[in-house]
């Protein structure tokens, strides 16, 4: 399985692929980088630093030398299984594999997997957090840095946020634990297809790649469904359901194992927000408990924890308002997670952006139960206010800027003001990042 003596070819000169090269190199293998476009002058010294441990670089293109001669491939996750360049590969019958793959292929070091369309990080986030406080563990994949520049550390466990991408090039990765946050349809390009997005995540799940632990979630039916199939010892959070699972009962999170049920921590004193958070949460203390940490280092943990930035992150309290940047809601799903958070208050909600004309209907319900005023910006202005009238919601206000739009906010004064977008942010920021970051920065220069 090792890549020592072996001509390894590594795709895209990307952050992974970058962390590959170099590894594999360290490895003795025998490395060559491409990548298909053509490199700026401002990157270059990521070639010149790669040759210079002996890696050849080519890009502009992927020549049939380079291909030719591998034994193995590492691809990049923004290179889907049905691209030219992978079709080329394996008509020559070459494996492909992940920059994941090849980090557990390398090291003896157990690997904890959290997967799922929404909650991926925050999940990753408090986990590592958590573990941190008796173990020596790093976050990766995802969130961090790639696992294969910390492999050769002295880790407990990698905490690895893993996409569809990941997995789905990852053939013998065999997880200590599988943590599948929840479904929704996503990457459907890149998969070729519903089914195929659901069974790159399913595979760290079954046999013959089944974890000593599944932990799904209880509340998602794709996955109450899978779990009936699931190998490994099951766990289900958010939800009281056999002897294995972490539920919120009595504004109590409670752990249970082998049918014996113990209190972890008091809804009141997590620092996360919502029930997705809470979801969250029981992941973290799922992993927590069975890599054996005890329940008072993992309560103060997560009172400790901070949200992640952009993610139903609160900036601050000013005048009687929260404010809240939920940058990252770059699509109505994740928009919905952040707007069913608050129950019985006055909240204006920021949304717009880059349109994914996506459907809008749970978007438009959602709002009419928890929000008493939107505010639009950016490009889907016209079809969301369109939309919202339609499902009966009439108290929109329409903004050139985001800084207008939280002056605005500001003024009507409610409980909260809410940027959760809904939307990409392409059309007025470089991305979701700067967008909450002018988002944060603008309402801290207000108080």
């Amino acid at each position: 399985m090792g890549v020592r003596g072996k001509r390894v070819l590594v795709l895209g000169l990307s952050k992974s692929g970058i962390a590959a090269a170099k590894f594999a190199q360290k490895h003795g293998a025998v490395v060559y980088l491409s990548e298909g476009k053509y490199v700026e002058e401002e990157n270059r010294y990521k070639v010149a630093e790669l040759e210079s441990l002996g890696i050849k670089v080519e890009y502009g293109g992927h020549s049939d030398e380079f291909v030719q001669n591998a034994e193995l491939v590492i691809t990049s996750p923004g290179i889907p299984p049905h691209s030219e360049i992978i079709q080329r590969i394996r008509k020559h019958n070459i494996p492909v594999i992940s920059e994941l793959e090849l980090a557990y292929r390398e090291c003896d070091i157990p690997f904890i997997i959290i997967t799922g369309t929404n909650g991926k990080t925050t999940t990753t986030a408090l986990t590592e957090f958590i573990l941190s406080k008796k173990l020596n563990v790093k976050a990766c994949g995802n969130i961090g840095q790639p696992p294969c520049n910390i492999a050769d550390e002295n880790l407990d466990y990698f905490v690895c946020e893993a996409s569809s991408f990941q997995l789905e090039m990852s053939p013998s990765l065999k997880p200590f634990i599988s943590v599948w946050t929840n479904f929704t349809p996503d990457h459907i390009d890149w998969h070729q297809g519903l089914d195929n997005y659901f069974n790159a995540k399913a595979r760290v799940f079954k046999e013959p790649q089944a974890p000593q632990y599944s932990v799904l979630n209880a509340k998602d039916e794709k996955l109450l469904e899978f779990s009936k199939q699931a190998d490994g010892k099951l766990f289900l959070f958010a939800g009281n359901i056999g002897d294995n699972c972490c539920y919120e009962e009595n504004g109590e999170i409670l752990f249970k194992q082998d049918g014996v049920a113990e209190s972890i921590i008091k809804i009141s004193d997590c620092p996360l927000l919502g029930e997705h958070n809470y979801q969250n949460i029981m992941c973290a203390i799922i992993c927590a408990k069975l890599s054996g940490l005890d329940n008072e280092t993992i309560k103060n943990a997560i009172k400790e924890f901070k949200a992640p930035a952009h993610r139903l992150e609160k900036i601050t309290e000013f005048d009687g308002i929260t404010f809240y940047n939920d940058s990252k809601a770059t699509n109505p799903e994740a928009a919905i997670v952040a707007i069913n958070s608050f129950n019985n208050e006055d909240v204006v909600l920021i949304a717009g952006g880059r349109d994914k004309n996506t459907d809008l209907k749970e978007f438009c319900d959602s709002i009419n139960k928890h929000i008493k005023t939107v505010i639009l910006i950016g490009e889907a202005t016209e079809r969301f206010e369109k939309n919202l009238k339609e499902n009966g919601f009439s108290n929109i206000i329409k903004e050139n800027s985001m800084q207008e739009a939280i002056d605005k906010g500001i003024e009507l004064h409610p409980d909260v003001v809410l940027l959760s977008p809904a939307c990409a942010s392409f059309d007025m920021f470089t991305s979701y990042e700067n967008r909450g970051d002018v988002f944060r920065e603008y309402v801290l220069s207000r108080v």
